[in-house]
């Protein structure tokens, strides 16, 4: 496996299953100590680079998804389907990162689809750009407007 892990690997790891509450991501279990029981909580790299630590690369999973998909899932592979839910942001991270955009939490789960439809090519970059410079432009106004109507109500 490319990379090794980070020296802080066990509070990144910990974060991750906190941010989760415990909790699956793909099935929702709760986490089980107990080991036999495939419920114990994993931190999985969805890119096999034990020290690319960005969030989208790191999925809180059971042992049984995890396993179920470590094989399948290929990030730079262009997938023609929807992508379940629980996928989504992380596949959109993926696009970001690919494409030197944003990769915060707030950009990639505003824009996902775009940036979903840019990895699929069914996007250009400058469509996107666009669409990103309209949409904020429109949330400017919309800001803009508000802070007016207030001030007007202001004795």
């Amino acid at each position: 496996m490319p990379g090794s892990y980070p020296d802080n690997w066990k509070e990144i790891a910990t974060a991750v299953k906190d941010e989760a509450g415990w909790c699956c991501i793909r099935c929702g279990v709760e986490h089980d100590r107990d080991t036999r029981t495939g419920n114990c909580l994993t931190v999985h790299h969805l890119i096999d680079q034990k020290d690319l630590v960005a969030w989208w690369n790191l999925t809180a999973l059971c042992q049984r998804c995890h396993l179920h998909i470590q094989a399948k899932v290929q990030m730079d592979r262009i997938w023609m389907f929807h992508h379940t839910e629980w996928f989504v942001p992380y596949v959109a991270g993926y696009y970001a990162s690919a494409f030197g955009l944003p990769q915060d939490r707030l950009f990639v789960n505003r824009f996902a689809d775009e940036l979903i439809y840019l990895g699929q090519g069914r996007l250009t970059l400058d469509e996107l750009l666009a669409h990103v410079e309209a949409t904020s432009a429109t949330y400017r106004q919309r800001a803009d407007d508000a802070l007016t109507e207030h001030r007007m109500s202001l004795p």
